[in-house]
């Protein structure tokens, strides 16, 4: 597939969230383009419904060779998340392509923490649980794991302990029941009211941010996580955090 300056957003960034994405910056007069190319598109076969490739011409798309800092082509950028990950710049032998291709695919860790998600979103806790101890340590990770654990603990903690009634009741009666104050947000977040849970953290992190070693502001930390999709709401409540804390 041909990419262009207009379609870049879509055909690369977007599209790499779903998948790996491979840009092929090239020309019609190089050489070595023309060595590559055909390696790429025979590997880029064999890895089809995994990686996407598709190709760039850089003199025609003078904005994304600069964007991207286009010195010597062939230059192969891959993208993940929206973001670049790894390149090389070359022509480079098939086998050097192919561990190239593998390294943008999920390791066994990455795989049982999506299915963990998936689970936990479908109600599952016990299975999540169980799927989330397959997950090996990773700090690429760790936000995710940390955020899917709290989770599940904001999903068990509204099947036992005290409703949001009675909660709201003992911070009328004391504002500074901080306890009472995180169970509430705890309630709010496993019902998916994320503002309202957001709200009560945030009023924690304003009257005591030390509590807890910090707890309201690493549980708000693990919310922004749990709500990535809505950008909108994290960064309202980011910038509420960062005034309750500065």
């Amino acid at each position: 597939m041909d990419v262009t300056t207009p379609t870049f957003q879509t055909e690369v960034l977007e599209a790499s969230k779903t998948l790996p994405v491979v840009v092929d910056f090239w020309a019609p007069w190089c050489g070595p383009c023309r060595s590559l190319t055909p390696i790429l598109e025979k590997v880029a076969q064999d890895y089809a419904g995994r990686v996407k490739l598709v190709k760039i011409n850089s003199d025609e798309n003078q904005e994304l060779s600069q964007a991207f800092a286009i010195r010597s082509i062939p230059n192969v950028i891959a993208f993940k998340d929206g973001k670049a990950v790894s390149q090389f710049m070359g022509a480079i032998p098939e086998g050097q392509v192919r561990a190239f291709f593998d390294k943008l695919l999920p390791s066994p860790s990455e795989l049982a923490l999506a299915r963990a998600e998936g689970l936990f979103k479908a109600g599952r806790l016990d299975e999540a649980e169980a799927e989330l101890a397959n997950v090996k340590f990773d700090p690429d990770f760790e936000a995710r794991i940390d955020a899917l654990k709290q989770g599940i603990a904001y999903a068990r903690a509204g099947k036992s302990g005290p409703g949001v009634d009675e909660l709201r009741a003992k911070l009328a009666a004391n504002p500074a029941d901080h306890e009472a104050r995180l169970a509430l947000a705890g309630l709010y977040a496993g019902g998916k009211r994320y503002r309202e849970a957001m709200d009560e953290l945030v009023e924690i992190v304003r009257r005591a941010k030390d509590w807890k070693e910090g707890e309201a502001r690493k549980q708000l930390l693990n919310l922004f996580n749990m709500a990535g999709d809505q950008p909108e709401l994290v960064s309202e409540y980011r910038r509420k955090l960062a005034s309750a804390l500065y």
